[in-house]
């Protein structure tokens, strides 16, 4: 027996249906990004009076003692993405996401590939394992999502709704730390050499992928903080104007042409991560090319 084809009405609901649940779920995502998963933060009311450090950025959860245990078997255990958030918070939100501004963080070991070749392969692997544990650590004090540690580079989130209003100025800061962490700064100085470039804007965050679903950022943005990662000499943290200027303005300011791009773009130079805002009395401006 032979379907009756579809009618022009059926097919306008069918899409009308769905263009309706891709605007809720984006809303949904905007809300968590923005503001943090609002059911979630509703149950900050019963899970703040759970004892048991350490606790989900977001809801409260506690992660340990006998509520942590307890909560985990409900899907409330630390997520893979940052141990600072329970997977109801990060992993488990359905595939799609939303526009939102957001800080992106790119930091990247500069000499690797030499490094390579004058060292075996069980001391490179120390040495980035060391590398993944120190950034991992300087990061999440800044309650940065790490989106990825791959090889000897690592990519880091900063968005409000975890991040807190000061996610622009958080991932500057965190990109100072992360020099910190590696020796800059210290009288014994850097134990890897390491460039790193922080920029801010809209991106489209959250879920990403079919079979394979990830949490990550797409879109200009991202691409222009990699570019410009690219670009920073070893101990340099390059943030992009209107990232965070309370906190550089008195930095060097260096021209950015950027690859696969016609505009430059403007940065500071940040350098001496032993302090939070570094200090050139006579800041100049330089022009660099990739």
């Amino acid at each position: 027996m032979r379907r009756r084809a579809r009618s022009t009405d059926d097919q306008d609901m069918t899409t009308d249906a769905g263009s309706s649940r891709e605007a809720a779920t984006s809303e949904q995502w905007r809300t968590l990004l923005t503001e943090g998963h609002g059911a979630l933060v509703r149950a900050r009311r019963v899970f703040r009076h759970l004892p048991a450090e350490p606790r989900c950025k977001v809801c409260s959860n506690p992660f340990g003692g006998v509520a942590g245990h307890v909560l985990a078997a409900a899907g409330f255990s630390p997520s893979r993405k940052n141990p600072n958030l329970c997977t109801r918070c990060c992993d488990a939100l359905p595939p799609g996401g939303a526009e939102v501004d957001v800080a992106v963080l790119f930091a990247d070991v500069r000499g690797s590939t030499a490094l390579a070749e004058r060292a075996g392969p069980t001391d490179v692997a120390a040495l980035l394992n060391r590398f993944y544990f120190v950034a991992t650590r300087a990061l999440l004090r800044y309650d940065a999502v790490i989106d990825k540690l791959i090889g000897d580079e690592v990519m880091a989130l900063f968005v409000p709704g975890i991040s807190g209003a000061e996610y622009r100025r958080r991932a500057v800061e965190a990109g100072l730390a992360l020099l910190r962490a590696v020796g800059y700064g210290s009288p014994e100085g850097p134990w890897i050499q390491l460039g790193a470039a922080v920029n801010a804007g809209i991106a489209y965050v959250g879920n990403i992928g079919t079979a394979v679903v990830d949490f990550t950022a797409l879109g200009d943005t991202v691409n222009v903080a990699a570019r410009m990662q690219q670009l920073a000499a070893e101990g340099e943290l390059l943030v992009s104007e209107g990232v965070a200027d309370n906190i550089s303005a008195h930095a060097l300011r260096r021209t950015l042409q950027l690859r696969g791009r016609e505009q430059p773009i403007d940065a500071f130079v940040l350098t001496n991560p032993s302090r939070e805002v570094p200090c050139h009395p006579r800041a100049s401006h330089h022009r660099w090319q990739s």
